[in-house]
């Protein structure tokens, strides 16, 4: 699962240049708040594996109005630095890396 680059941002982490994507447009259940927002990390050069982050908040562009903190670059390089100690390697051929990070998220009834 490779990121198109349109819509991607950049990020530099210990050196190592990544790329990030958050849908601007959420699911449908992340629409209604039932499940968190999840974001997606590669390297910027070298094709390999996927990060796949499941954050512990709705997605900021949710339908039924709860607060949502964005998510910010200083998050997603403090979440590639966990999952390079958890064992992702970025530039490895291999199925996506899931970080499950969705702990305390309630989802709205």
């Amino acid at each position: 699962m490779a990121l198109g680059r349109k819509g991607s941002r950049h990020i530099v982490v210990d050196s190592t240049a990544y790329r990030w994507r958050l849908r601007r447009r959420p699911t449908y259940v992340q629409a209604l708040s039932w499940t968190p927002c999840t974001f997606a990390v590669e390297h910027a050069d070298v094709p390999g594996t996927t990060l796949v982050v499941t954050t512990n908040q709705p997605h900021p562009s949710n339908w039924s109005g709860r607060a949502a903190e964005p998510v910010l670059p200083s998050d997603v390089a403090r979440i590639i630095q966990l999952a390079l100690r958890q064992g992702w390697t970025p530039t490895t051929p291999g199925s996506p890396f899931h970080m499950d990070l969705s702990a305390g998220f309630t989802p709205s009834p």
